[in-house]
């Protein structure tokens, strides 16, 4: 299913180690919501629904459906009626054993699903840059590694990004703004069979 891990600053990350769960990631709309709660926003089901553009029922049967496999949970009520949704952990993880085990054609649907904004936001960096903002970036290049070296650039990549968890779009420093971040290490060749 999916458990939660704590390193030793206290950070949490969900681990999704059941392959069936990979369905319950593989839809546009929970992905959206994933990606809200996992930045250290709560919503309730009618804020989730604006920014994924569903009526607050049918989003609410996808945070039920995400809260079966222990990715979101409720979150305490400021009134009592209102209720709101959060993220189980401050990070989350499919494990390649869950990919393994879901098998190529799930695992592909489920990497898809997972970066199906990517487009989108590379067509919001490429009009920003044309109106002449010097933030944000691509890059892409190729390195030679060891398996102890590219997890020690995952691992040091994944610390940069760590650092800035936590702001939300009620608590941040003046002057930010969001930002999409992904950080990719992709096998150049197929893997051995």
């Amino acid at each position: 299913m999916a458990r939660v891990a704590r390193d030793e600053d206290g950070r949490s990350e969900l681990r999704i180690t059941d392959p069936r769960a990979l369905r319950a990631l593989a839809h546009p709309a929970r992905q959206r919501v994933i990606t809200e709660l996992f930045s250290g926003e709560v919503l309730t089901a009618t804020e989730a629904a604006r920014l994924v553009g569903l009526s607050p029922s049918a989003t609410s049967y996808h945070l039920r459906a995400l809260e079966r496999w222990g990715i979101v949970e409720r979150d305490e009520s400021s009134d009592g009626r209102e209720r709101p949704w959060r993220a189980t952990a401050s990070s989350i993880t499919v494990t390649p054993d869950a990919h393994r085990a879901a098998g190529v054609d799930s695992s592909r649907t489920s990497v898809h699903a997972w970066f199906g904004d990517l487009g989108d936001d590379l067509d919001r960096l490429a009009a920003s840059v044309a109106a002449g903002d010097e933030h944000g970036m691509t890059a892409r290049g190729r390195l030679w590694l060891t398996d102890d070296e590219e997890t020690e650039i995952r691992e040091r990549l994944q610390e940069v990004v760590r650092s800035f968890r936590g702001r939300t779009r009620r608590e941040h420093p003046e002057g930010a703004r969001p930002w999409n971040v992904y950080a990719l290490l992709l096998p150049a060749q197929s893997p051995k069979a």
